[in-house]
């Protein structure tokens, strides 16, 4: 059963939305155990450039606290990839909200600093890879309204005591919504972590050519990315 089961959940707070541009500000790791014990770690980085308005508006965290407060960029990437590999060389399951969003911006951020990226750490694929927006996409595929993780929040009864685009915060919603969202499925609470990998990997890609195809039919780019994680 993979509600309640060990995992890493995996969360951060940017300065943008691009993956290669972009820098992370905050991260958070909860570890949880099989047996329930529950471990945080979080990060505020000097991201090294201004924060935009835009992005301070969602996270709260401004240029000038990162400088004041943050450490350098480096140490706390090598920190959090270390912890990551560690976790998923064990098979232990690593867990996100859009976790592909995170994992990609890690990547870029671990490259722009000289440090091995989580792929080459592990000398394979980054799996086992959970996503509670992916599983929730394809057990419920045509539910109308938006899929951010505060309306997943309401579709699965989880309530939080703090605000959301924390990133501690949003990784124990991350987790609570997946258990929920688990105990409501039994074809996705009983699958094997590596069938589940592969399943996400499987509807993500379907998702996003049915996107891609809706925004030609429109004169769109179609510019939806159908790799995952």
């Amino acid at each position: 059963m993979l509600e309640g089961c060990e995992l890493v959940g995996f969360d951060t707070e940017t300065t943008g939305i691009s993956t290669e541009r972009d820098r992370i500000v905050t991260a958070a790791l909860v570890h949880r155990a099989g047996d329930g014990t529950v471990r945080e770690q979080a990060w505020l980085i000097d991201p090294g450039v201004e924060i935009p308005s835009t992005a301070t508006a969602v996270h709260g965290i401004t240029t000038e606290q990162a400088r004041a407060q943050g450490v350098q960029p480096a140490g706390a990437l090598e920190e959090i990839a270390a912890e990551l590999a560690a976790a998923l060389a064990r098979g232990v399951p690593l867990l996100g909200f859009n976790v592909a969003y995170d994992l990609r911006i890690l990547e870029a951020e671990l490259a722009r600093h000289g440090l091995v990226g989580l792929a080459a750490r592990l000398g394979r694929e980054v799996t086992p890879v959970i996503d509670p927006l992916v599983i929730d996409r394809a057990v419920d595929r045509y539910r109308k309204g938006k899929r951010t993780l505060s309306d997943l929040m309401a579709v699965y009864g989880v309530t939080a005591a703090d605000n959301l685009h924390n990133a501690t915060v949003d990784v124990r919603v991350s987790i609570a919504v997946f258990d929920a969202l688990a105990a409501s499925y039994p074809a996705v609470n009983t699958k094997p972590l590596d069938q589940l990998h592969q399943w996400q990997t499987v509807e993500h890609r379907q998702w996003a050519e049915r996107l891609n195809e809706f925004f030609r039919s429109k004169g769109r780019a179609a510019d939806v990315d159908t790799t995952w994680p």
